[in-house]
């Protein structure tokens, strides 16, 4: 009975997911959409504006994720989404407006994302997602998911673009690298967080890598299929696994 309850409870204070397989498939969705979605805005309209809508995305997500009082599939993911189509912009920003080579963003992402990590641990006490109930381990979390998004992206370019490795051999690459932080916990029964936190950088790249690869041009090595339409499949995508999400819990 008191393991029920404490189920309980946490199902009522957290404000994030379970750890499901549905998790993981989101994920990835919202990565590649919030690289897909980027992508289309800043190629169709004025970079500058695009870089304001992608902010203002992120604010009104989060604002909706920040005022529930507990999980709510919709708020979280589309949250989720902002901060990938923020994370997108200010990867691409750095590279593109201030030339600053992806190797290079990507080392300063990983520094400042372990940053807010020794913060967050020296402050809580622990990593763990499952910890995260109160508004500053939320402010933490979605800082880190953030950094997280924008480490992703200039990795996922660095392989796709300085290593000329394209985007289908760089997605397939950090696939395998996913299988890592996986084999590690069910096989070794290494810590959970750091498992999950490894996992959860690596999806970013995986998404990203698959959406440019659908998206671009044959010519930049993808098939061509256009923003438009990468952006609107994973749409749907989402929408329909969310809507997955709110049936499972009413059963």
């Amino acid at each position: 009975m008191t393991e029920t309850n404490n189920r309980t409870a946490w199902q009522i204070l957290t404000k994030v997911p379970k750890l499901t397989v549905y998790f993981w498939i989101i994920k990835i969705i919202t990565t590649a959409l919030g690289e897909s979605t980027s992508d289309f805005l800043v190629n169709t309209i004025s970079p500058y504006i695009a870089v304001v809508i992608g902010f203002v995305i992120l604010c009104v997500t989060l604002a909706w994720q920040f005022k529930t009082r507990r999980y709510e599939p919709a708020a979280y993911w589309l949250a989720a989404l902002g901060v990938s189509v923020a994370g997108t912009m200010g990867a691409d920003v750095v590279h593109v407006g201030f030339g600053v080579p992806y190797a290079l963003s990507a080392s300063f992402y990983a520094i400042a994302l372990a940053l807010v990590f020794v913060l967050w641990h020296r402050s809580e006490g622990t990593l763990s997602i499952h910890s995260v109930y109160t508004r500053k381990r939320e402010v933490f979390y979605w800082a880190a998911v953030l950094l997280t998004f924008a480490l992703g992206t200039a990795t996922g370019d660095l392989t796709a673009f300085t290593l000329h490795l394209g985007f289908f051999d760089s997605a397939i690459i950090f696939i395998l690298l996913f299988c890592i932080p996986c084999f590690m916990y069910w096989g070794l029964k290494v810590n959970g967080i750091l498992t999950f936190w490894f996992a959860y950088i690596l999806t970013r790249p995986i998404g990203a890598s698959f959406a440019d690869w659908f998206g671009k041009s044959t010519a930049a090595g993808g098939l061509g299929f256009g923003n438009l339409i990468v952006s609107f499949i994973l749409g749907l995508l989402l929408i329909f696994f969310v809507t997955l999400l709110y049936k499972k819990t009413s059963i």
